[in-house]
């Protein structure tokens, strides 16, 4: 086994079920929640079977080690939606950025809006930009305009967050989901 492999293993969460414990007694806690008590293997095991559940070992350096009567198929499902839920969580770093433009046509406007309200939908984060070229630089007001009327068509699915700044040629506006 290579240093690959290894490194690999630790991340992976095996979980010793039923016969796989090795240990004379337990403590064992029952499907609902409730403490049965230190007692023999074989009787948690008996107890597991008669529920038609498994037997997990739950705290492995414990004294005496902990075991849960539980449905190994139902405890699988729920750790993979907790998984899912996670990943979801994280989304909002993700940011994804609308670039407009200080003369944007209204169906150009329209189509970067219902983009916004389809990241912000999605738990994405959006950045909104205006590039001011040229001479535009001169009337930035039209700029604060167009990006106004942006904030306010996608606010009811995001909050702003700080305020629309300047930074160079170019007008930013952050906008977090909710």
């Amino acid at each position: 086994m290579n240093a690959h492999t290894t490194r690999w293993r630790i991340y992976i969460k095996k979980y010793i079920l039923n016969d796989k414990i090795k240990a004379k007694s337990v403590r064992l806690i029952g499907a609902d929640g409730s403490q049965l008590g230190v007692v023999a293997l074989e009787i948690a095991r008996d107890q597991a079977l008669q529920e038609g559940l498994d037997l997990m070992l739950v705290a492995e350096n414990a004294d005496p080690p902990v075991c849960k009567i539980i449905d190994f198929g139902q405890f699988k499902y729920h750790q993979r939606k907790k998984e899912k839920q996670a990943k979801r969580v994280g989304k909002g770093q993700v940011v994804k950025e609308l670039k407009l433009s200080p003369k944007i046509s209204d169906n150009d406007f329209m189509v970067r809006v219902n983009r916004g309200r389809e990241f912000l939908g999605k738990g994405f984060k959006v950045k909104a930009s205006i590039q001011f070229r040229g001479r535009e630089i001169i009337h930035p007001e039209l700029g604060e305009r167009v990006m106004n009327r942006f904030i306010e068509s996608i606010i009811d699915l995001g909050a702003l967050d700080g305020p629309v700044n300047m930074a160079g040629k170019t007008l930013l506006a952050f906008v977090n989901p909710k």
